[in-house]
């Protein structure tokens, strides 16, 4: 209010111009005519014939020749143009990072893999990472202005809306540290951060179940955590830590301590460390993580085999209860130890058909990720992607234009 009581004058905000509801349907890909847009919106063909050129405007479709025609000239079509930008998918892992630059159909254009340490900091290699984007770029002839959206996936838990990590177990100096402000001192383009196990699940499902609106990607690695795609929504939760099933407390934990600070938690007896101790000792020395398990089942030791295969069981104890909660119909099982293959899958099944509804398990898939260890990167980059692509990011964007 001003002093005299009276309400300020607002500025006035731009309104949207409805081009993201003609975009939304060409987003797959497909041409289509503008006769073929009107029909499946229910609008008019001039505001179909407008909506159009504002995108084609924006760069983000383009006409691709005609269709047949019945007399006259041929209609137009117009689809998605793929290379209107690009965006970074990024996977920082404890020890390793993948960074990729797709076009906005999420084609690889140039990739880069680096050793690192998690450990050493965000300064360190979030550095590493502004100076990799900058190569990819350079490499792929685009420009800084090309880039429109960078996604990141962290090894720990992450404050989804802020980007930052918060109390990050293998992450020292890393907890609320602002990771978009970093990156975007360098590159001024939306930065979206989120877990590795929520990209994963992402990369699963875009790369391999396009179609499968109700997926659980679960990670067996050095902890155990799930991605959750219910109606074709990531489920992040309140604080974004939905999924963490590594710290659900299972009959086989006993008095089991966890680097939680609790005991008899999931990832104290199923996780890659917790076998590799259970396997270890004086007749197996220097054994500490999941690759060391995964040698030991490959070589055929009976021993490794049983300690799988109760693995599989107690994280199908877990999985059970997610499958009568959420009701998936594809659990993909990913993560290092996920390469031991169908002795973790047995255990994981033997459990859930035994203990699920069997209304929930009718249809239910238990699979190996198909992805396997670019499921995170590509993850990052479908996050990304969704971003530049939302309806609301396109009638910003539009609306912009129209100033």
């Amino acid at each position: 209010m001003t002093s005299h009581g009276a309400p300020r004058p607002r500025t006035p905000v731009p309104q949207p111009s409805g081009a993201s509801e003609i975009f939304q349907v060409l987003r797959d890909g497909r041409p289509r005519t503008r006769a073929e847009l009107a029909q499946i919106t229910g609008l008019a063909r001039s505001t179909v014939a407008a909506r159009v050129d504002i995108l084609m405007g924006l760069g983000l479709v383009s006409p691709i020749g005609g269709a047949a025609s019945t007399g006259g000239r041929p209609p137009s079509l117009f689809a998605l143009n793929p290379s209107a930008r690009v965006v970074i998918g990024a996977d920082l892992g404890a020890t390793h990072a993948v960074v990729i630059l797709t076009d906005l159909a999420g084609e690889e254009l140039a990739r880069e893999r680096q050793d690192i340490s998690i450990a050493d900091g965000p300064d360190a290699v979030l550095g590493w990472l502004v100076s990799a984007i900058g190569r990819l770029l350079r490499s792929a002839a685009r420009g800084a202005r090309d880039l429109a959206a960078i996604g990141i996936g962290l090894p720990g838990p992450v404050e989804h809306d802020t980007g930052r990590p918060i109390n990050p177990p293998i992450m020292p100096g890393w907890d609320r540290f602002d990771v978009p402000g970093l990156v975007q001192a360098s590159f001024d383009v939306p930065v979206l951060v989120d877990n590795d196990v929520n990209i994963m699940a992402l990369g699963e499902q875009s790369s391999n179940w396009p179609d499968v609106g109700d997926l659980m990607f679960i990670k067996v690695a050095t902890g155990i955590g799930a991605g959750i795609i219910s109606g074709g929504v990531l489920q992040r939760g309140a604080q974004g830590t939905a999924g963490d099933l590594g710290h659900v407390r299972v009959a086989a934990g006993g008095e089991a301590p966890c680097r939680c600070g609790n005991t008899g938690c999931l990832e104290a007896v199923a996780s890659g460390p917790a076998l590799a101790a259970a396997l270890g000792g004086p007749a197996r020395p220097g054994l500490t993580g999941s690759q060391d398990v995964i040698d030991l089942v490959r070589s055929g030791d009976a021993t490794a085999l049983q300690a799988i295969r109760q693995a599989g069981r107690d994280i199908g104890d877990v999985v059970a209860m997610c499958v009568n909660l959420v009701n998936p119909s594809v659990v993909v099982i990913g993560g290092s130890l996920a390469q031991a293959g169908e002795h973790l899958l047995a255990g994981i099944r033997e459990v859930v058909y035994t203990r699920s509804l069997p209304l929930a398990t009718e249809h239910l898939r238990i699979v190996p990720s198909v992805s396997g260890q670019s499921a995170g990167v590509a993850g990052a980059a479908v996050l990304a992607i969704s971003h530049v692509l939302s309806p609301e990011a396109i009638d910003a964007a539009s609306a912009s234009a129209g100033e």
